[in-house]
């Protein structure tokens, strides 16, 4: 038995040529990978193009769960593993995909292992998180929220897979400040009108970030590299709250 011979993998990609390559070798073994590109400027699809397995679909971004959800619909094949494009397959989680009796109405986690350039992360909650990514699309979906995105459970079981999904995040302390514009973004949209902010939470809820990740989740044992993800994560969390706090001043008027 071979699950992977009815299974597709889909990969949402945005401007991640360092990364990609890795991620599509990783699942050379899948007859069907859906790239769903979203506007990359870079070598992105021409690097998605030369594996003879990948579907490339190019289509438009409106949050992470409708996008996810848009981009199953490409898969040829009704079980789905979702891999972002930093994100590696190793050889223990695909023998386990292979072999594994896969449950329709269970929908399957994998445990992370996270990296900063190649530097494993091994504190700060990042890492041996346990993030659901394998389900049969006729029994679910995502839900549709912009961030936070997960895949619907209702009545269904959850089993974690034995194997690592290897998460290669960040290459450069650049792209903790992009991503934070970006993330802190996607939550002020979806939540504007529907939660209230204020710049005294916004104030509390980064510090808050910050010690938590830095001192509760043992950041300050990673070194350098802990005190670039908490200071990243207060960072988040301060612009997420002031945008939403911006937003919903705006949206009174």
């Amino acid at each position: 038995m071979n699950n992977i011979d009815h299974m597709s993998a889909v990969v949402l990609v945005k401007d991640n040529e360092h990364t990609l390559t890795a991620t599509l070798e990783s699942l050379k073994a899948f007859d069907n990978v859906v790239v769903y590109d979203n506007g990359s400027t870079d070598e992105s699809k021409h690097i998605a193009r030369k594996f003879p397995n990948v579907h490339l679909v190019e289509g438009e971004f409106k949050g992470f769960g409708w996008t996810k959800n848009r981009a199953v619909s490409f898969s040829k094949h009704d079980w789905i593993i979702i891999v972002d494009s930093d994100e590696v397959v190793d050889k223990e989680l695909l023998q386990t995909l292979q072999t594994k009796r896969l449950d329709d109405n269970t929908v399957y986690q994998l445990n992370f292992k996270a990296y900063y350039k190649d530097i494993q992360v091994k504190h700060c909650g990042w890492n041996n998180q346990k993030i659901k990514r394998v389900f049969n699309r006729n029994v679910t979906r995502y839900n549709n929220n912009d961030v936070h995105e997960d895949i619907m459970t209702d009545g269904l079981a959850i089993e974690l897979l034995s194997g690592n999904m290897e998460h290669y995040s960040y290459h450069s302390i650049s792209e903790f400040i992009i991503k934070a514009d970006r993330y802190s973004t996607l939550f002020a949209q979806n939540n504007v009108g529907k939660r209230t902010s204020s710049p005294l939470k916004a104030f509390f809820n980064g510090v808050y970030s910050f010690i938590r990740t830095y001192i509760l989740k043992k950041g300050f044992l990673d070194g350098y590299v802990g005190l670039i993800i908490s200071y990243s994560h207060m960072v988040t969390n301060f612009y997420k709250y002031m945008k939403l706090y911006e937003m919903n001043k705006e949206q009174k008027k």
